[in-house]
């Protein structure tokens, strides 16, 4: 199936929902209304989506060129009717704001790259602007896309949470024991019973700081959000796993420190029933994956099953991405086609909305 074909399929009203969990399979974009423009009602708290990850997470899709960029997909595709106005400007919703924060390693050092209504504006989009657009239009309240992410992070070293603990493991031709650095200790790892080699980084350093610049922009909200005096958390996103693909010690316990991760920020952001949405690699499938990426996508799929996770019923969703993915892969972002980051953006707005309604 061609990509142009491909693409008419996935806007059918279509949604996939495996035995125990809720996972998305694509979008209803049709369905979306175009901005009205108008803000939000600033006499309720600010609905604050904190985005995390990557740099999957980052905007990597362009905006302008020839076929996978932006504009070529709303004037030549007739896709994503809500993002342009009967003038053929970019919209600009009035009742979503959108603001990037990042830095290297732990807290200080903050860059904000991104701080405005939510619109397309410069070379390149991301994952927020479909979000945004689905949040913006579920909810009467304020909303603020936060995102807190730079790449060439994994989960299992640079991001891991303060509740995942050291672990050990033995290399099948050595013969000799492992072990992985937990939260605070250095290096990722070393052979057992021999003195690790201080380096200038910890497991979780990157965790640290992402969660510090979000918490700098939360405590002066009024800052970022014009008129907002209250907020709350109700939601985090993440898409990541590309760095971890390469680790096996990193990709066997994704699974638990994806769910560690999750319950880690419900306590740093004083949420404890925000809700967490996930999305896979989009080069990963269900029928072909194997080592360390079908690790990696068991992991994000088994978070979103109620059978294995209670605790996490209703609260959790596990956006499966290949459907979605337009070519190429995480680790060439996917060759900055711009389909790719409005559909996987879509779907994990999308997913979010449903579980804002439960």
């Amino acid at each position: 199936m061609n990509n142009h074909v491909r693409q008419r399929f996935l806007f059918i009203i279509l949604s996939l929902t495996l035995i125990g969990h809720l996972t998305i399979a694509t979008t209803v974009q049709a369905q979306l209304p175009d901005p009205d423009g108008k803000p939000a009602d600033m006499t309720k708290k600010v609905q604050v989506f904190i985005i995390m990850g990557q740099s999957n997470t980052l905007e990597m899709g362009k905006v302008a060129g020839g076929e996978g960029s932006l504009e070529h997909a709303v004037k030549n595709e007739s896709l994503y009717p809500f993002m342009i106005d009967d003038a053929g400007n970019w919209t600009k919703r009035q009742d979503v704001r959108n603001l990037h924060v990042m830095g290297s390693g732990g807290p200080g050092k903050t860059r904000v790259l991104r701080d405005d209504w939510l619109t397309v504006s410069g070379g390149k989009i991301g994952i927020e602007t479909g979000i945004g657009h689905q949040l913006g239009n579920a909810l009467d309240a304020p909303v603020l896309i936060l995102k807190s992410a730079i790449g060439n992070r994994s989960l299992g070293w640079d991001l891991l949470p303060p509740n995942s603990p050291s672990y050990e493991f033995t290399d099948t031709k050595s013969g000799k024991t492992f072990v992985y650095a937990g939260y605070g200790q250095s290096p990722d790892k070393w052979e057992k019973g021999t003195e690790p080699t201080p380096i200038g980084w910890k497991a979780g350093v990157q965790y640290d700081g992402d969660v510090a610049r979000a918490q700098d922009v939360l405590k002066d909200i009024g800052k970022y959000y014009p008129g907002a005096t209250e907020y709350e958390v109700a939601g985090f996103l993440w898409w990541q796993g590309d760095k971890d693909r390469y680790n096996t010690g990193h990709a066997s316990k994704y699974e638990e420190n994806l769910n560690n991760l999750i319950a880690a920020l419900r306590k740093e952001f004083n949420a404890p029933k925000a809700k967490f949405v996930c999305a896979t690699l989009g080069q990963t499938s269900m029928e072909n994956a194997k080592g360390n990426e079908k690790l990696i996508l068991d992991a994000m799929l088994a978070i979103s099953d109620a059978k294995k996770y209670p605790n996490f019923k209703g609260d959790v969703a596990t956006v499966y991405t290949n459907p979605l993915s337009m070519g190429s892969a995480s680790n060439g972002h996917y060759g900055g086609n711009a389909k790719t980051y409005m559909n996987v953006g879509l779907g994990m707005g999308k997913a979010m909305v449903e579980l804002l309604k439960k």
